[in-house]
């Protein structure tokens, strides 16, 4: 047990926060919003995993997926199959049949490279798959079709007025203004209609770098395509195009959107939805601005790449590994309100808090065939911890405290199912 939980049977007194209740700046809680967590009614067994005798627990009623996420998600799928029928005919008068299957197979590559770092982002607490698909669909196929249909009435809106040249208004101004409206879109029906998964910058970041990929993957096939159909050197421009795109800037979509989740997170953090309606047009504008300095650069190009977007990409990755330490940290503090509450031992807190307690229980549990099972105890942890958070923070209380009496009575039958 460590020096600042409370001991065990005893509660901090309700309104006030005990010691490090607020970990790390990801899961600031103000004293008037502090709760003890729900009392077990009885002292733990102190049995841990490896040895036999925890008592069966009751099976507990699985959370439903909200009416909200779920129509989201059936709206998202029905606007992708509708803007299939505009971006396919599209790319395929740009490139060809030859061109859009070599455009799809080398844009397959980058988009890996993404989709990996959201995983390895997404690890501690995963978002549904549902959302997930739901977001590279909309990058993919949803904003590319907003992207098509608002550029033509942007263009006769602003073009005049920025008094520049086509081209350079088309490249600097046109298209990270509507690309990252037409993206951020996606963001903002996620955080309005997913609220629960959509409850934190990491949950942001996660959603941004996949509706990004999706749609870097779409305009990929497209470049790559017509790199093929248009060249009487098709090799040699492809193997360019995929350099500049594929290899040297695979992130740059990511990192655009991904400012906006960014602060669209830290808003819903904060669970005042007045706070959050700012966030959105207050995160659009740094995502426009790193966009169209991208698309600025001209003759300096390497020393540019070098001198800012390199910084710019480094700066990225490390809001992302801050981003996981506070995730753990908060993931820990929360789980010991819960054992001083009775609910863990302070060797299962260690555990599932860890990245090295979580290595040494997945090896543990996989060596009795049991990986599933623990994979399924330490998600169900985890969001416990960001439930609770949830509550503290004041947001929808009751529904929070009613998800978290199932959390906490899943916990126990899937600690019960490990230790059969």
């Amino acid at each position: 047990m460590t020096s600042f939980d409370p001991p065990p049977g005893r509660q901090a007194p309700p309104g006030q926060s005990p010691q490090q209740a607020n970990p790390s700046w990801l899961g600031q809680v103000q004293p008037e919003y502090y709760r003890p967590a729900p009392g077990l009614g009885q002292t733990p067994s102190a049995t841990t995993f490896g040895q036999p005798g925890l008592p069966p627990a009751s099976t507990a009623p699985r959370a439903r997926a909200s009416a909200g996420g779920a129509a989201l998600v059936l709206g998202g799928g029905v606007l992708a199959f509708v803007s299939l029928f505009l971006v396919l005919p599209y790319l395929l008068e740009n490139t060809g049949p030859g061109g859009f299957v070599v455009g799809f197979i080398a844009s397959l590559l980058p988009l890996g490279s993404v989709l990996l770092a959201v995983r390895y982002i997404d690890r501690w607490e995963p978002e549904p798959k549902r959302l997930l698909f739901f977001a590279f669909g909309w990058g993919a196929l949803v904003s590319v079709s907003v992207t098509m249909l608002l550029q033509p009435f942007f263009s006769l809106a602003a073009g005049p007025a920025s008094g520049l040249d086509y081209t350079t208004f088309a490249v600097t101004i046109q298209a990270p203004v509507v690309e990252e409206f037409a993206k951020s879109l996606g963001l903002l029906l996620l955080l309005v209609f997913a609220r629960k998964q959509f409850d934190g910058p990491v949950d942001g970041v996660v959603f941004a770098f996949t509706i990004a990929g999706g749609f870097a993957f779409t305009e990929n096939i497209l470049y790559f395509g017509r790199a093929i159909a248009e060249s009487s050197t098709p090799g040699v421009d492809l193997a360019v195009v995929f350099f500049l795109r594929g290899v040297m800037s695979p992130f740059a979509h990511a990192i655009f959107t991904g400012t906006t989740g960014l602060i669209l997170g830290l808003a819903a953090r904060r669970g005042h939805s007045g706070l959050t309606l700012l966030a959105f047009p207050a995160g659009l504008v740094p995502a426009m601005v790193v966009h169209s300095g991208w698309n600025s650069m001209g003759q300096d190009f390497l020393a540019q790449y070098i001198l800012v977007q390199v910084p710019i990409f480094l700066l990225a990755v490390l809001v992302v590994v801050l981003l996981r330490v506070a995730e753990r940290r908060l993931t820990r503090q929360r789980l010991q309100e819960y054992a001083a509450a009775g609910w863990f031992t302070g060797q299962e807190v260690a555990m599932l808090a860890t990245p090295a307690g979580r290595s040494a229980a997945k090896r543990w549990a996989r060596s009795i065939g049991r990986a599933s099972d623990m994979k399924a105890f330490l998600h169900a942890a985890t969001r416990l911890a960001f439930t609770r958070q949830r509550i503290l923070s004041g947001r929808d209380v009751a529904a929070n405290q009613l998800d978290e009496r199932h959390q906490l009575d899943e916990v126990r039958a899937l600690r019960a199912a490990l230790l059969r």
